[in-house]
């Protein structure tokens, strides 16, 4: 849409209801457009007096044209955009959006809105504002992005059914399904993040959206006394990420025959000695059996540590694994966990290691580590045949004044993946010392031809 000017309030309103694309951000740094191109703040020069006759408006600084529209309700501060060219994204720049009671915005039938995005730091009063925005835009019809993050405290929603939604993103909400829901029938992207959702629309709203191709799931860390059992039996879905709560009584993958990559997660606000988040984190790894990558997250391997995994199970399409290594945390049985991984992934190709190093354990952590991993390990098909990459990214706290717990792991592979080509390094704090170097070549015996990059 070209930028004109519009004199009456009714072309006003014309020009703004034939966008396609809603964006109402509170990031001050950065937006984008409908047509894909990114505004960020920067620097600016003032009108120098010999432009007396130009339009000095338009040629405010961008700090000075935020500033004016941070004092108007957002309707208002919208329809600046009718202005001149360089009026036209300034309002998606504001820091804070005044919702006032009009939502003229969402008026009239002329051109229904495609994306909508509400980002706002909500009170829980003003749930029923959210939704007169929901209901308003269910009758414009045809909207295909609808994203409502709330920064601040839950806003209660009754989700309306958008036949046409493509992309549906929720946070920090409370959600109730429709009475006769029928689900979304064009969703194909999911993402639920810090959400409190009865057990019942939870299962009603997987399953009744069978398009869906990607599905992300947070539920919020408070104790509910409706926990939920997740059962995912989606044909098309590709790609999962889902985390782990004591609310969760049990996730499995059902049927799944397209998905390819699984993300598990266990949230930070869990019991992790808690026997039971551990057979529920073993339940929803070994129902992820088909896919081609993996991503176990931080708190995996040591809730997996605490139950007995199963002996004749395997990934048998598992090509890449990330997997996140909490040394402070390392024993015996999480050593365990991380060789009975690489022994049920015979075809493992590119393995990447998160590991966090701490020094309040890492003088016991060194001599543990080169008692567990400093070993020969015989009868593992991926290191014998197939893993040629490697990557291990080191986190360092602060206090941490050496690497002897990252080479040790960085030996482990070397002496035992006889297919190894790559072994990538990266630390983001220490140098390796030559002496740390030069233990590392000499442990290249078994996989003599690997090359080693230290970033």
């Amino acid at each position: 849409m070209k930028a004109m000017r519009y004199h009456s309030h009714r072309k006003e309103l014309e020009t703004l209801l034939s966008l396609d694309c809603l964006t109402l951000s509170l990031s001050p740094l950065h937006c984008s457009t409908e047509d894909g191109h990114h505004i960020k703040l920067g620097l600016y020069t003032l009108v120098p007096p010999s432009m007396a006759g130009a339009d000095r408006i338009s040629a405010l600084p961008e700090e000075l044209k935020i500033s004016i529209l941070s004092r108007l309700e957002v309707i208002d501060a919208i329809r600046t955009l009718a202005l001149s060219r360089s009026w036209r994204c300034i309002w998606t720049l504001l820091p804070c959006l005044r919702l006032g009671p009009r939502l003229d915005i969402l008026d009239g039938p002329d051109r229904p809105l495609l994306i909508f995005h509400l980002r706002h730091s909500f009170l829980s009063d003003q749930s029923a504002l959210i939704q007169r925005i929901l209901d308003l835009l269910l009758q414009k019809g045809l909207l295909k992005e609808l994203c409502l993050f709330s920064n601040g405290q839950f806003i209660e929603i009754h989700l309306p059914a958008f036949q046409s939604v493509n992309i549906l993103e929720l946070f920090g909400c409370s959600i109730t399904l429709p009475t006769g829901f029928l689900g979304f029938k064009s969703l194909t992207s999911l993402k639920l993040e810090d959400v409190k959702i009865s057990n019942r629309d939870l299962h009603l709203l997987i399953h009744a959206s069978n398009n869906l191709t990607i599905f992300t799931f947070q539920f919020d860390s408070t104790p509910s006394n409706d926990p939920l059992s997740v059962n995912i039996s989606l044909p098309l879905l590709r790609h999962l990420q889902f985390e782990i709560c004591e609310s969760v009584e049990k996730v499995s993958i059902i049927s799944a025959p397209s998905l390819e990559r699984a993300h598990i997660i266990i949230t930070g606000y869990a019991n992790y000695s808690s026997e039971k988040l551990a057979w529920v984190t073993l339940g929803l790894v070994t129902s992820a059996a088909m896919v081609s990558s993996l991503h176990l997250d931080r708190h995996v391997l040591k809730s997996l540590s605490l139950v007995s995994l199963p002996f004749n199970f395997t990934f048998p399409r598992l090509r890449c694994l990330k997997v996140f290594l909490d040394i402070t945390a390392m024993d015996k049985r999480m050593h365990d966990v991380f060789i009975w991984l690489l022994r049920t992934m015979p075809f493992l190709g590119e393995l990447k290691v998160k590991l966090l190093d701490d020094s309040l354990r890492q003088t016991n952590m060194v001599a543990l580590m080169r008692d567990l991993f400093l070993k020969k390990q015989d009868g593992i098909f991926c290191l014998d045949q197939t893993l040629e990459s490697v990557m291990i990214d080191t986190l360092i706290s602060n206090n941490v004044t050496n690497l002897m717990p990252t080479v040790t792991l960085v030996k482990f592979f070397l002496l035992n993946a006889k297919a190894l080509k790559l072994m990538k390094i990266r630390q983001h704090r220490l140098r390796f010392e030559r002496s740390m170097i030069v233990e590392l070549l000499k442990a290249k015996m078994t996989s003599s031809d690997a090359k080693v990059i230290i970033e």
